[in-house]
């Protein structure tokens, strides 16, 4: 066998402890770094649960650190997304976007997840077109200055959306399908405490209204089936995410939900061997950037036992 090559798709939290690992392990990989180099962490504000940064730190700014720290002992990225690939034989092909086919041996999968939207066919067409729908406060909330902007949901994420939106914003109504949030005690009392914070408890956001820019949003009550127009100016949606694993269909065990399922739980091993996963990609519990970064390790540590192996019987 020659000498093992080891690609690492996504660089969020999760792919880039992997890489470092590896690095670390004389395995440098190439990593490419997918659609939102840096994963979800690069649309966050203050990161303050990340050990190390007593002060806290910035999303970006943590993610353009690891990456530093990642080229500091031989990864080598690639500003590209795999949209295909073939695991049916070693060494796997990845065929990227733009660049060329690469040949691998081994293969670590951080692809994260993609925010879920609610699938109206408005919310579709301004949503592409620019038009108010976004899923991102920290890329798009400055250009919501003085305006009234809508928030859906209920966990950490929605809670600090809004909090974040308060920034810019007049006001931020949240709306969300329950009379209780799912969102930690310390982020529901911070948006609770917010004066340019409101709720609107049981409802559902059915249409979204305007014709080049959002000028409301239609609410249905579950409780009584009553329906009502909100006016505002902008629609954030935190609700939760998808798992980016469509290159994977058909080529390894995902779940229901389309996660990457582990073969032995707690592992990063997956159904096909040479090929580990890690980060928001097959967890469907924590999703943190700590437990992410833990199973980057995890991953890159079992690449390299695997890789390893294979010299020795190869």
């Amino acid at each position: 066998m020659s000498a093992p090559r080891v690609a690492v798709l996504g660089s969020g939290p999760a792919g880039l402890t992997a890489a470092l690992y590896l690095s670390r392990a004389n395995l440098p990989p190439v990593v490419f770094e997918g659609m939102q180099p840096g994963g979800q962490l690069t649309i966050t504000t203050d990161v303050d649960n990340f050990p190390g940064f007593p002060e806290g730190i910035m999303g970006p700014a943590l993610m353009e650190r690891m990456k530093a720290q990642c080229e500091r002992f031989g990864t080598t990225f690639v500003t590209d997304e795999v949209v295909e690939v073939e695991l049916s034989q070693r060494p796997f092909r990845l065929k990227p976007s733009y660049a060329d086919p690469v040949e691998v041996d081994a293969l670590v999968i951080a692809t994260g997840a993609s925010a879920r939207y609610l699938g109206l066919p408005n919310e579709a067409r301004l949503q592409k077109s620019g038009g108010g729908v976004s899923a991102c406060a920290t890329c798009d909330g400055f250009f919501y200055q003085d305006v009234h902007v809508v928030v859906v949901g209920g966990g950490d994420s929605a809670m600090e959306e809004a909090s974040f939106l308060t920034k810019f914003a007049s006001k931020v109504t949240i709306v969300h399908r329950r009379d209780t949030l799912r969102a930690s005690k310390i982020m529901q009392e911070r948006a609770m405490k917010n004066d340019k914070i409101e709720f609107v408890w049981n409802s559902e956001v059915i249409d979204v209204l305007g014709d080049d820019q959002v000028t409301g949003v239609r609410l249905r009550d579950r409780l009584d089936g009553t329906e009502r127009e909100l006016a505002c100016g902008g629609l954030f949606l935190a609700i939760g995410h998808i798992p980016n694993t469509k290159a994977f269909e058909g080529k390894l065990e995902l779940d229901e939900a389309g996660y990457i399922r582990p073969r032995v739980p707690g592992r990063s091993l997956t159904s096909l061997d040479g090929v580990f996963a890690c980060g928001d990609v097959q967890d469907t519990i924590y999703r943190q950037a700590i437990t992410a970064a833990g199973s980057g390790c995890m991953a890159a540590m079992d690449c390299e036992k695997w890789i390893e192996d294979q010299l020795h019987t190869g």
